[in-house]
């Protein structure tokens, strides 16, 4: 079992892929997109494919593959497929904004792979303005498609001030005649440049906003190292769920291990970068050696976000180049 020094087992990893994106939302990365990472300082599927099973021979039972977006990335269905073979590896699951997804949703089916679809408002010019892209109908397709093959599916709205806040309810409306998560995150500072001002939009002000168009919300009972606060209504198919995303309610449980596409540990996304993997691999470390130094990476995880927080300078990383 992987624990870090507070005790606090250690499951589930974030994968990144790629820090590449066909988008350009406002609140993850600045118009002109960043300084992507060359080919050869990505990890390769080979070396992730390695570090997953090392992580599933210390513990890990969860994998999420992000991104940026992971479809961007070439050949990332075969790649998903010899994950899915490792033996351990109990969960399987892919972030994506679902421009890319559609032509891979039947494969995903089968795979048993979930999906959390990154969708912000269900109005094209906002779609446009947030993302600096005209895509929301291919997004509209795809989460069809997921819904006729039956893929679980979870839907994130970054709560975004001034330009997406009249869309909560519309978003959660998504929830009575499907079988889905429509989940609402407080927005981070993470956009590539100076950190952002801390949005009014905080887990508490979203609540009473869903409560004040849609009646009492009942609770659901949290599972360890989960992050929503979930809620349901009589009658409707699916839930919704609030993310305290920087309010950081949930931190004593974290059970999350990030990995970006340098192969750089993040224990926290608000924590510095200190572990490179992809350099240790490359080096010639065995996987006993690994094991090592991943444990070493989180037995050095903050107690919380705001702790690591105060560990790390000026929030100029793009989501993208984290792993969300």
């Amino acid at each position: 079992m992987l624990q870090d020094s507070f005790g606090r087992e250690i499951n589930y990893l974030r994968l990144a892929v790629t820090d590449r994106c066909n988008l350009r939302c406002f609140y993850c990365m600045p118009e002109c997109g960043i300084d992507f990472v060359k080919q050869a300082q990505l990890l390769s599927y080979e070396e992730m494919l390695r570090l997953v099973k090392v992580g599933v021979s210390m513990g890990i039972n969860k994998v999420r593959i992000t991104g940026g977006e992971p479809f961007v990335r070439r050949d990332l269905v075969p790649f998903l497929k010899r994950l899915s073979d490792i033996n351990g590896l109990d969960s399987l699951n892919i972030t994506t904004n679902g421009t890319l997804t559609e032509g891979h949703v039947e494969e995903l089916k089968r795979l048993g792979i979930s999906i959390n679809l990154s969708w912000d408002t269900l109005d094209r010019d906002k779609f446009h303005q947030i993302t600096r892209r005209d895509e929301l109908e291919t997004v509209n397709l795809c989460f069809e498609k997921l819904m006729t093959h039956g893929v679980p599916t979870k839907i994130n709205m970054v709560v975004i001030n001034g330009q997406n806040d009249d869309d909560i309810v519309p978003m959660a409306m998504l929830a009575k005649h499907n079988p889905v998560e429509v989940r609402f995150l407080e927005e981070m500072p993470f956009n590539g440049g100076d950190s952002v001002e801390h949005s009014p939009w905080s887990y508490q002000r979203i609540l009473e906003k869903l409560e004040d168009a849609l009646g009492a919300l009942s609770h659901s009972e949290s599972n360890p190292g989960q992050t929503a606060d979930v809620y349901r209504i009589d009658g409707w198919k699916g839930s919704l769920g609030i993310i305290a995303s920087h309010s950081r309610t949930f931190c004593g449980s974290c059970n999350r291990l990030r990995i970006t596409p340098q192969g750089q540990i993040r224990t926290c996304l608000y924590s510095p970068k200190n572990h490179n993997l992809r350099d240790f691999m490359r080096s010639g470390a065995s996987d006993v050696e690994l094991e090592k130094y991943i444990q070493k990476a989180i037995n050095s995880k903050a107690k919380n976000g705001h702790e690591a927080e105060a560990q790390a300078a000026l929030f100029t990383d793009s989501m993208a180049t984290i792993g969300g």
